[in-house]
């Protein structure tokens, strides 16, 4: 395998007393040192960063309902949007938004503890902090290309920018007690601070539950003559029936709001004015003699199912994160979606031409059809489970023994790898 320029990778995410993490959980995409009889597979899934470092670049989320996998979905966008947003939102009496693990004595005066190592083009950094609801506790940025070496280290007393990062000098007293370092020198336009920034701002969290989050940043990209091509080849590969996409833009007025909007919502849209947008999908129509004859449009929202809706929704920030070379974490990925759809979306993460600035996706799951060890290396699928005092331990496949013929799903279903609901069978609902 060729080393590539990549444009953004993640490396490893840890994170500890934040909401069902009570200790320290490190997530991972450095792909094991595995003996596998499936080079294909091995070819396709993983890719080289640096050196002997291979990293993955697709990883599943498994565990029964409750477990955590929405939790650490949360406690990444928690610490996007706080690295975003600590500086230029936050007042110096405002509390810090983080919640820590409630079900122990031991975390409630604790800090809450986040870090993330990723990769920009060449460079690798590793950032974190720790911060409870008033203050940042500590703080630290590194870099490393060859050696790793510390940019700053902030406590609760004093922060220290070394010489590599002069962009922090002189602003160390302009930093209040409840905002990061690194978002201060963002703030001032900080070159190494600002393409950090960048690279949360393009790490995408997207729900598999609701897609009116990203909707409309696809229904824009339709506007793009060659982006509506890729989006359509895109929703076409999932067999609906689908010939076209168009958009249309509609004064909004209250008899084009749906029915049963919410009263004070409606009254606010009617207030601002502006435009609707509908998006129609084309469908062909056919004679007695299956001969094409026209087409007929369909309201995507009254006349196409939940899949299909969330199949052109998520087609937008899917292609922006595959073109790019981006990172994308999922929750519920398989919610509203055939298997073979979301086996499909995960496979195209794995195709070179598809995914040639390997792009990497992390997705939650409950679709035990991907546990195939013909699809994914075992450094690919990750567990999480709660233990009996309601904390969520992380761990990976690779922490099991298992044989090159076994079948993941199988084994998983029966409760080898832990990470299932434990039911009390039916009889006592009948009590």
């Amino acid at each position: 395998m060729q080393l590539k320029m990549v444009i953004a990778m993640l490396i490893e995410f840890s994170v500890g007393n934040y909401k069902s993490f009570k200790d320290i959980v490190t997530f991972s995409m450095v792909a094991a040192n595995l003996i596998s009889k499936n080079k294909e597979l091995d070819e396709s899934n993983i890719f080289n960063y640096k050196k002997s470092i291979n990293l993955v670049k697709a990883a599943a989320l498994y565990g029964s309902n409750a477990s955590g996998k929405s939790n650490f979905i949360k406690a990444i966008v928690f610490m996007r949007d706080f690295v975003i947003n600590s500086s230029k939102e936050t007042q110096a009496t405002e509390e810090i938004r983080v919640e820590n693990y409630k079900l122990s004595t031991s975390t409630e005066k604790l800090p809450s503890f986040f870090e993330i190592i990723f990769v920009i083009n060449d460079t690798r950094y590793r950032y974190g902090f720790e911060i409870d609801k008033n203050i940042i506790h500590s703080e630290w940025l590194y870099r490393a290309k060859d050696r790793e070496t510390n940019l700053f280290y902030r406590t609760k007393e004093e922060i220290s920018p070394k010489g590599t990062f002069s962009e922090g000098k002189g602003l160390e007293l302009k930093t209040r007690q409840n905002a990061l370092f690194l978002s201060a020198c963002a703030q001032w336009n900080g070159k190494i601070s600002t393409e950090i920034l960048k690279w949360f701002k393009d790490c995408g969290v997207i729900s598999g539950l609701s897609d009116l989050g990203y909707r409309h940043y696809t229904e824009k990209q339709l506007e793009n003559p060659e982006t509506k091509n890729k989006i359509l080849d895109f929703i076409r590969e999932f067999d609906f029936g689908i010939s076209g996409l168009n958009v249309k833009h509609t004064s909004i007025t209250a008899d084009s709001l749906p029915k049963g909007f919410p009263e004070p919502l409606q009254k606010l849209l009617l207030e601002q004015g502006g435009d609707r947008t509908t998006v129609f999908t084309t469908h062909k129509k056919f004679n007695d003699n299956n001969e094409h004859i026209d087409d007929v449009l369909f309201d995507l929202d009254s006349n196409e199912s939940d899949g299909t809706q969330k199949a052109f929704s998520f087609s937008g920030p899917l292609l922006d994160v595959l073109t790019n070379g981006l990172v994308l974490f999922v929750d519920e990925l398989d919610a509203r979606f055939h298997p073979i759809i979301t086996q499909t979306i995960v496979q195209m993460f794995h195709d070179k031409r598809l995914n040639p600035k390997n792009a990497q996706l992390i997705f939650a799951t409950h679709d035990t059809n991907l546990l195939d060890n013909k699809f994914f290396r075992r450094d690919q699928v990750w567990f999480m489970e709660k233990n009996k005092y309601g904390a969520t331990d992380l761990y990976s496949l690779v922490d099991f023994k298992v044989r090159n013929d076994a079948s993941f799903e199988k084994d998983y279903i029966a409760g080898k790898y832990g990470a299932i609901p434990f039911l009390g069978g039916l009889q006592r609902l009948g009590d």
